[in-house]
This record gives C-alpha cells, sequence and structure tokens, in this order.
C-alpha cells in the first residue's frame, strides 16, 4: 500500500476542530511515513489506556481500531496501559473531580485491560507497556522542570476546568498533572505517534508535543478520533448513562444495541467502529444518501458488521437470524419496559423482579411450559443464573429488555 493510500486510512475518522491542525498532522504524518521508509523501518504508534474501571464498551475501542490499522499496516504498536495516570484520572471530559484510586484498585482493573483489547488488536503484534516504570521514577526536581513548560492560563482555558472556575467549582493542583504525565509517556516511549480521543487534544498536542521537543526528541504525530456517541446517537457513550454496548456481553446483545441507534448515527459508527476501508465507509454513506440502500437494511448490514469485527461471522450471523426472527416478524413490539439486570440473579429471580409473574410457583409453572424466552430462545432452569441481556418473552404477550 503505497503512502497516501496508508495517510488516508490512518486518518479516516479524526477529529481536530481546526482544519489547519488537521492539515499539519496529516502533512506531517506523510512526512514521517516517507522518512521511515527511505529508513527501512516501521512507525511506532501508542495509545494509552487508564484502567479505573474493569469493563470496556465499544467506545473505548475507537482508539484501538485504529491502533489495529497500524498493525495491518505493518507498523509497530503500543498499548499503554496508565496505571500511574490512573490514579488520578483525567480530567479533560470532567466538570467535578475524580475520584482516586489505590494502586491496588488500578492493578485489579489493569488485569482485565489487556484481554478485552486482544479482541481488536493483534496479541503477535501488541507490545504491553505500564506507565509506572517510569513516572513512579520521577523526582520532584523532575515536575517542577516539566511544570516550568506550562502555564496556568493554558490550563484554565480548558473547557471542563473553565467551567469549574465559573462556577466557583475547586480545581484541585493535582489534577494539572495528568496532562504533564501523559506528556511524559511519549517522551519515554519515543514514539511515532500518538492515538486519542478529542477529549486528549490539549494532552498529546499541548503537553506531549511540548514536552517531547523540550527534552530533545522529535515530537510525535497527534491521531485524534471523533468520539462515539452512545446508542442515543448523542451523548458520548457511557456506561453511567446506559447508552453504551458492552464489550463482554453477547453477540445478541450487541447486534440488537448497535440496531437501536439513530439513523443519524450510523455513518459515524461505520467510520469508528467497523473493519472497513475509507472507500467502504464512503459507499455505505452515499448508497445511504442516495436511497440505494434503505436505512434498515444499512443498519442490518452495520450491526452485523459490528458483531463480526468483536466476535465471529457464524456468531454475527446467529445474531442476525435471532433479530429478524425476534422483530421483524412481529414476535416483539418496539416499546417495551427495561430492567437493569443484577449480579448472581437467577431465571426466577428476574421473573419475579421484572413482574413478569406474579408469585415463584407461577414462574416455575412458565418455564416448565417453555413459556419463558430469552431472544428467542427457551430457559429451561428456573435456578440458573440468567444467561445475559436480551428481550425477554413470558407466553405470547408479555415482553421486558433485560440491560447490563
Amino acid at each position: 500500500m503505497n503512502i497516501n493510500e496508508q495517510v488516508e486510512i490512518l486518518m479516516q475518522g479524526t477529529e481536530y476542530g481546526d482544519d489547519g491542525l488537521r492539515k499539519t498532522m496529516e502533512a506531517e504524518l506523510r512526512e514521517r511515513l516517507l522518512q521511515a521508509e527511505a529508513e527501512g523501518r516501521k512507525l511506532k504508534a501508542y495509545c494509552g489506556y487508564d484502567p479505573r474501571t474493569s469493563d470496556l464498551h465499544i467506545g473505548h475501542t475507537v482508539t484501538m481500531r485504529k491502533l489495529r490499522q497500524f498493525q495491518d499496516l505493518g507498523h509497530e504498536v503500543v498499548f499503554l496501559i496508565g496505571t500511574y495516570t490512573s490514579l488520578i484520572g483525567d480530567p479533560s471530559d470532567k466538570d467535578k473531580l475524580r475520584p482516586l484510586l489505590t494502586q491496588e484498585q488500578v492493578m485489579e482493573n489493569a488485569r482485565t485491560y489487556a484481554e478485552q483489547a486482544f479482541r481488536v488488536l493483534d496479541r503477535s503484534k501488541t507490545i504491553i507497556r505500564y506507565n509506572h516504570e517510569w513516572l513512579s521514577g520521577l523526582t520532584f526536581a523532575d515536575l517542577i522542570q516539566l511544570g516550568s513548560h506550562f502555564t496556568i492560563q493554558q490550563f484554565l482555558t480548558r473547557e471542563a476546568f473553565r467551567k469549574r472556575w465559573d462556577g466557583e467549582d475547586a480545581i484541585y493542583l493535582h489534577e494539572f498533572f495528568y496532562a504533564i504525565m501523559q506528556g511524559y509517556d511519549a517522551f519515554a516511549l519515543k514514539t511515532d505517534v500518538q492515538v486519542g480521543g478529542t477529549d486528549q487534544l490539549f494532552n498529546i498536542i499541548t503537553a506531549g508535543r511540548k514536552i517531547m521537543t523540550a527534552l530533545g526528541e522529535k515530537p510525535n504525530i497527534g491521531i485524534i478520533m471523533s468520539i462515539l456517541p452512545g446508542t442515543d446517537g448523542v451523548v458520548k457513550m457511557s456506561k453511567s448513562l446506559g447508552n453504551h454496548i458492552p464489550l463482554n456481553s453477547t453477540p445478541a446483545d450487541m447486534y440488537g444495541k448497535v440496531m437501536s441507534i439513530p439513523d443519524a448515527a450510523m455513518v459515524q459508527y461505520a467510520r469508528l467502529v467497523t473493519r472497513w476501508l475509507p472507500d467502504q465507509v464512503a459507499a455505505f454513506e452515499a448508497d445511504l444518501q442516495s436511497g440505494r440502500l434503505h436505512p434498515r437494511d444499512a443498519k442490518m448490514k452495520l450491526a452485523w458488521e459490528i458483531t463480526a469485527t468483536y466476535y465471529s461471522e457464524a456468531q454475527a450471523d446467529q445474531a442476525q437470524e435471532s433479530f429478524v426472527r425476534l422483530f421483524q416478524q412481529g414476535q416483539v413490539p418496539e416499546d417495551m419496559p427495561e430492567y437493569s439486570l443484577q449480579a448472581g440473579q437467577t431465571v426466577l429471580d428476574v421473573l419475579l423482579a421484572t413482574g413478569m409473574v406474579a408469585s415463584k410457583s407461577e414462574g416455575r409453572r412458565m418455564i416448565e411450559q417453555h413459556g419463558v424466552r430469552l431472544d428467542g430462545d427457551v430457559l429451561n432452569k428456573f435456578d440458573a443464573l440468567f444467561p445475559h441481556p436480551g428481550v425477554l418473552q413470558v407466553g405470547k404477550r408479555r415482553f421486558v429488555r433485560i440491560k447490563q
């Protein structure tokens, strides 16, 4: 693949909020690729992930998908786990102080991160690093020297800090350290490229490039990715908002949740969380706009691709067949109550908690009569743990959507 084709793929889905900055990063990327080709080497790209939670959703994988593109093009990828930055937590997109985590909490979460990341990344081609390797060794003198490259005004112009300042809410000094720590990560890894979301623009473009330059390294190129909206199609995907698509769910649940997104969000999902190349995304968008592709069919194509990306083509086929059987053949209403599944609940527990049965005896009887289904599959053990999120049906007319 020639350099221009690589640049087109690697810039797909990026968002800088400034056309001049985008053109600068694109030009630097092309120049770095040409230089690497002349030197007979590959680029080194990385992205950092703070394990402040143990569960990932597909919004987290937007940057992983970009790293995978670097891998597919033959470049070197570092998956950085922020075991030290997690102690603070990135304040970039928060209008209040993040709670501090302990080292033990961070390391426990970190153990699950890499395994989930390998749903996207090539395990054999991924280098895993932890930023406590270098950040824990910095001295107070080092911090003074690093901090001397920034002004308080630079931090206060950031939207999250500005909102708190204007609202007379506290801004704590240690929160300023985060961007400096992330900038030092870039220097320590000595990479060509750093990938991150638009909420990382200051940390990558301002802090990272400034620190690398100040410490004598060639500044890396920022590949800044758009933020994936949740299933509402508007707000950033978030578990706390309930608009997320969990990575560790089921194929049927993932397929169904993608089918629930608004039509207007389809192209953004296609651009950010599929394996499609730029020409495939452009064709998908053009077919939608021209009417050659019906929105329902387009969404099914998208849901299949996303499910196949994180599971397998066979599992995506099964999820699609289940969806068609349940929803397109008129077996399930579009609107139904929802219930959030609790840890340790059995099938009978859920039937009672959702009000789908009036008593334990009715619940057992419905199960014995094969009258309880989850995504079309019969549930036949009342004392088994509830299998997974999905559409729970009791009898012919009672439905409830079970959420994680």
